[in-house]
């Protein structure tokens, strides 16, 4: 199938529902550690912000989850919080070093990313983005990306003198990357279907995938194995994310569009949820 259609180039990710199994615990790990906020709280429910205002990230405590090993099951790798400036990711830095916690991280030429694992093995990478006019392309008008040591240094002295108060506002969702089971099929879904464009890939077991120019709104690989299963309902992990559109135009464009594909779409109270491969939800917002 060829792509007869892409996404708005507006188009924005918007947040990221997430199972946990001890609410209260994932609660004081993404406020104390993360340095995100509790704007509403209902039930086993709560929604997370950076500025007061939008939310970002709901957690949604499950009965008896259980804890997948790190890449075993398709469904999420990490959720991407994309920070507004060097001095705010250096100051993010501080944070995560204070709580002990163990942080990964990597240099890619287009971003500078801290990677870690919340209470549950849930990944999520914390990153700042360079200047677009800094990003490099290969012959095939692919964004150049590459995993280098991060300077830990310069970040630091970035935000020397600095106090952290939490994630600052401008604090936005930038990507989600999913373990998928087979990258053909993931194709044929975010791309042929769904409209983003490729703009990267790692060999055979990975591919970047955007709007808009953007380096990636969204990765997807193989890691977790060729055929990889989707993680069970009663496991931790992600439950759907959202994607912002310019209008209710697009909004209608993009469903009829996934669902002439052969993909369930479903609306209810007026929200477009579009039922991914692998069980991974997807809602489809106007952005206000």
């Amino acid at each position: 199938m060829s792509v007869t259609a892409a996404l708005p180039q507006a188009l924005e990710i918007g947040l990221v529902q997430i199972r946990v199994s001890n609410l209260e615990r994932s609660l004081n790990f993404y406020q104390n550690v993360i340095g995100l906020q509790i704007l509403r709280r209902q039930g086993r429910e709560a929604e997370m912000t950076a500025d007061g205002k939008q939310v970002l990230l709901v957690l949604r405590e499950i009965d008896h989850a259980r804890i997948l090993r790190s890449n075993s099951a398709a469904g999420l790798y990490h959720f991407a919080i994309l920070l507004p400036d060097r001095p705010s990711l250096g100051l993010v830095l501080r944070s995560l070093i204070d709580s002990g916690i163990h942080v990964g991280q990597g240099d890619h030429m287009v971003s500078e990313a801290l990677y870690i694992q919340d209470p549950d093995n849930n990944g999520i990478e914390l990153y700042r983005d360079r200047p677009r006019d800094t990003w490099k392309y290969d012959a095939e008008g692919h964004v150049v990306m590459t995993t280098d040591p991060v300077d830990v240094d310069g970040l630091l002295a970035a935000s020397e003198g600095l106090s952290w108060t939490g994630l600052p506002s401008g604090t936005v969702i930038g990507h989600v990357h999913l373990h998928v089971g087979d990258l053909a099929e993931a194709k044929r879904f975010y791309v042929d279907a769904l409209g983003f464009t490729a703009t990267a890939h790692y060999g055979d077991a990975a591919m970047f995938i955007s709007a808009g120019g953007y380096h990636h709104h969204m990765g997807l690989n193989t890691w977790a194995g060729q055929g990889a299963p989707a993680a069970p309902a009663d496991a931790a992990g992600i439950d759907y994310f959202t994607l912002l559109l310019p209008d209710s135009r697009d909004v209608y464009e993009v469903a009829e569009r996934v669902k002439r594909a052969g993909y369930q779409v479903e609306e209810e109270g007026g929200i477009v949820t579009l039922k991914a491969p692998w069980n991974i939800g997807i809602q489809l917002l106007v952005k206000h």
